[in-house]
Formats: C-alpha cells, structure tokens, sequence
C-alpha cells in the first residue's frame, strides 16, 4: 500500500449484519468475524479513526415481522437488539488482534456495553479505539443506514463508508441483468431520484445536508478499505457533485 497520508482521517464504516455471518446467511460466524476485525485493523494501521454501525439481517429483517402482522415498533426494537449482538461479537474480535474497541448502545444496556455518549465517543477515537456503534439510532421507524449517515455527522466523520458484497452502485441488479454497469460518480439526488437502492432516501438526504461524502464498495475485495481511505478510486463514489 502507498506510504501517502490518508485522504480521511475518521470515517464510518456501515456493514450490514450478513457481513458477520458464515455460509449459511444467519447468526455470528466467528471466523467471518475475524476477518471484519482485521480489515479494520488495516485501516487503523494506516492511522485512520474509525466508527462501525452494524446492520441485523443474520437475525431479523422487521420486514418478515411486519408480514404476519407484528407491531412495527416491536419488530424495529429487536432489530435494533440484534446490532448489539453484531457489535459485541465485532468488538470481541478486535480484541483478539489486539485493537481496542468500545461498544456504545443508543438503547441502554449497561451492563454489557457504554451507553452512546458523544463526546464520549469522540474521546474514544482520539484515543485510537474503535467504537462500534449498537441499537440503531434508538428509534423505530429508522433504518440502520440512517444511524449511521447520523452517527458519521456527530462524530465528525469524513466520509460514510458502506461496505457491501457488491463492488459499487450499479443501474440494475447485476445478478439479474447482464447488461447493468457499474457507476462511479453518482450524486445524491441521482442516488435519490433514479431510486438505485444504495441507502434509503432519509439517509442520503442526512449526507447530502451534511456534505458526507458516500463510498460503496466490496468489502471482500482485497485492501478495497485501505484503497478507500486513502483516496483511490474504489467502488461508487457519492457526493454533491
């Protein structure tokens, strides 16, 4: 990698929770967790402060909830109880490679993380820990993307980071379409308007009022991380212009 500065210092990293789970899509596959764990340290090695904000899908998608007629206030709780989960597993595996990590809930639970505390947090980076945000924003009716298009705006992140198993934004579904390609430049009001599914629209309007840049990338993808923070062209790149 270049001995180049990075470009951000402090970025946000949001991965959703099948990024913790194993083969089969469901539940904390450790080994899976590891590998999350040194990407990350990676990224701190090039002397990058970084946030996490972790999706639930390994465990619950309100959606299914929602289907047989369940409260969507009870079905956005548990989901929001399943990120804790996420980032306490996270949080264990850095641990083991040796980054310090702290675990901060907007929903309290004190006896097994901080509750979230900005200056807090913030205080926690300085330090050169790793703080993984749990609970979502601490409101139903929010996605988690939304948390953390918040969470980079308060603590002062330089970019959001989304981390993906896709290696952008592309006009189609890949999977599906052959002819669909891959963009590299988008800005949030196309990422809004053409209805792309890269964030939902309360998230990427956050950015676009806090001029947050967006990267999408794949998470997968050999050093794409460190690619990222040190300015390269990695993914799909959103910003105002």
């Amino acid at each position: 990698m270049s001995q180049i500065a990075p470009k951000y210092k402090r970025v946000l990293l949001k991965l959703s929770g099948e990024a913790m789970a194993g083969p089969s899509g469901f539940g904390i596959d450790p080994h899976r967790a590891r590998e999350l764990a040194a990407k990350i340290k990676d990224v701190r090695a090039l002397g990058v402060q970084v946030v996490v904000v972790l999706g639930a899908g390994n465990f619950w998608r309100g959606r299914d909830g929602l289907a047989h007629g369940m409260d969507r206030t009870t079905a956005d709780h548990i989901g929001m109880l399943a990120t804790v989960m996420n980032a306490l597993a996270l949080r264990d595996a850095c641990e083991h490679l040796g980054i310090e990590a702290r675990v901060q809930t907007a929903i309290e639970i004190r006896s097994v993380a901080e509750p979230y505390i900005r200056l807090r947090a913030l205080r926690h980076l300085e330090k050169g820990r790793v703080v993984i945000m749990g609970a979502g924003t601490g409101n139903p009716y929010f996605s988690t993307d939304t948390a953390g298009a918040l969470r980079a705006a308060e603590t002062n992140c330089e970019v959001l980071i989304k981390a993906t198993k896709v290696d952008g934004v592309y006009t189609a579904d890949p999977t599906k379409d052959p002819t669909a390609r891959r963009i590299e430049r988008l800005t949030y009001l196309d990422a809004v308007n053409q209805k792309l599914g890269v964030m939902d629209t309360t998230a990427i309007t956050l950015c676009m009022e806090n001029n947050l840049p967006i990267i999408v990338l794949n998470l997968w993808e050999p050093h794409s991380l460190e690619r990222a923070v040190m300015g390269e062209p990695v993914g799909t790149l959103i910003t105002s212009a």
